[in-house]
């Protein structure tokens, strides 16, 4: 079957593209990129005349929560709320009920993730067994029944010893680490961040020194022991420090942030609300610059969702109570084009942090609109402006801080191996 996509602003950083062009798609992969291309086959035409035409962006953090916890989301759910956020693949993390530490938990999201047939899901297995940060997971098994990654985030590995064993086991099955930096010694029951607005509310903080403290051990083994390891979710501007350094020395060290993390700081606490509660926690106006200065310079590698949905329920109640995490996938892009639109971060680049470089970290293939590149497509309105509703979201999690927020930059339409799978008119168009 073939696609021609009309007229849209081709925008890959792979290639460093940023030009009007027509893109073919034929048999699930793209085939041309040229200008005035005539549709001579009689295939499919999507006028994409004013929009941005992208790569599929690939969220390399995010949870679906099946299975046990699909009154939260399902695989379904979560990646009907992944395409409407132009998002074609996801990692999800292990920590489901049961969690994924074994083949028939990996083996059961991906029979879903196919009977979804929407984005494509790359499971994460738990770095050790049962997440209980004691005793390496089977990691082989994993890795053959289709992990591409390893780790225990949401509860960081307490021992240095394991965490080290965990690198070189890792490496030798081809799958990357990803670290949860936080020392919970120093966390400690802390629900927001540490700061003058925790002491105002009267409620215990997690110091900035808790990543800090993760991320230097992790960073020294590599550097003693080799290996390469993706450091989660940075919030602190010392965790953007250690890495930007580790980059210097030449070390195999990677980096994520959330979009949170660079728009809210932890004033959107005041009032007590608990849908700004996330882990780690929103910072300080001072962490937020240096979050955009470290994507702006490359310290940060990728941008990625930490989709973390949560039932209201766990949610309306008392802020120490509620639980930790922001529904993210349906507003990441609109986000990200916040820092163009700011001047703070040029287009390419922004779309990097999405696309090419979490493929590059992950293996996974795609991120780029090269010719035989799978036909993972995603084509957006970069000024269309919008109000952030979360009772219009996909998602099963409703628990967005950013809910009333206007912002700018709106997918129109999504592609996953050259079907359209979304459009903003329609929703979801199946299979």
């Amino acid at each position: 079957m073939k696609r021609l996509i009309k007229g849209g602003r081709i925008l890959d950083p792979a290639s460093g593209r940023d030009e009007i062009l027509d893109l073919l798609i034929e048999d699930g992969r793209i085939a041309r990129l040229e200008k005035d291309m005539k549709d001579r086959d009689g295939g499919d035409v999507f006028d994409a005349s004013g929009l941005a035409v992208m790569p599929g962006f690939i969220d390399m953090h995010c949870h679906l929560r099946e299975p046990g916890y699909e009154y939260k989301e399902t695989v379904a759910t979560g990646c009907a709320a992944a395409v409407k956020g132009g998002i074609t693949s996801l990692m999800c993390m292990a920590n489901t009920d049961p969690v994924n530490d074994c083949a028939s938990v990996t083996t059961h999201i991906l029979e879903r993730a196919h009977e979804a047939g929407l984005a494509k899901v790359y499971p994460v297995g738990c770095l050790t067994k049962g997440m209980r940060g004691e005793s390496l997971s089977e990691m082989g098994e994993l890795a053959a029944s289709g992990c591409i990654a390893v780790s225990d985030d949401g509860r960081p590995v307490p021992s240095g010893e394991i965490m080290r064993r965990a690198i070189a086991y890792a490496g030798i099955y081809g799958l990357l680490v990803i670290d949860h930096a936080e020392d919970l010694t120093i966390a400690g029951d802390g629900v927001m961040h540490e700061g003058y607005v925790s002491t105002m509310l009267g409620l215990e903080g997690i110091p900035a020194s808790a990543a800090f403290s993760e991320v230097a051990r992790n960073i020294a083994l590599i550097k003693e022991f080799g290996g390469r390891i993706h450091i989660a979710h940075v919030s602190t501007a010392m965790v953007v420090g250690l890495v930007r350094r580790a980059k210097a020395e030449g070390l195999a060290v990677t980096a994520e942030t959330c979009p949170h993390y660079f728009t809210l700081d932890h004033e959107a606490v005041i009032g007590y609300d608990t849908n700004a509660k996330v882990k780690p926690p929103l910072r300080t106006a001072e962490d937020v610059e240096a979050i955009i200065e470290g994507l702006a310079d490359g310290a940060i590698d990728v941008i990625a969702t930490d989709h973390a949905p949560h039932h209201a329920d766990e949610k309306q109640v008392e802020f120490d109570l509620a639980a930790f995490g922001i529904s993210g996938l349906e507003t990441a892009f609109a986000l990200t084009m916040g820092l163009v639109h700011g001047g703070r971060i040029p287009i390419l680049q922004a779309v990097s942090k999405w696309t090419d470089a979490p493929a590059a970290v992950t293996g996974i293939r795609g991120g780029s609109l090269g010719v035989g590149e799978p036909a993972d497509v995603v084509i957006a309105d970069l000024d269309a402006q919008w109000r952030v509703n979360p009772e219009e979201f996909l998602s099963r999690g409703r628990n967005s801080p950013f809910a009333g927020m206007e912002v700018r930059g709106q997918v129109t339409a999504t592609f996953v191996d050259g079907r359209l799978v979304y459009t903003r008119e329609k929703g979801i168009t199946g299979k």
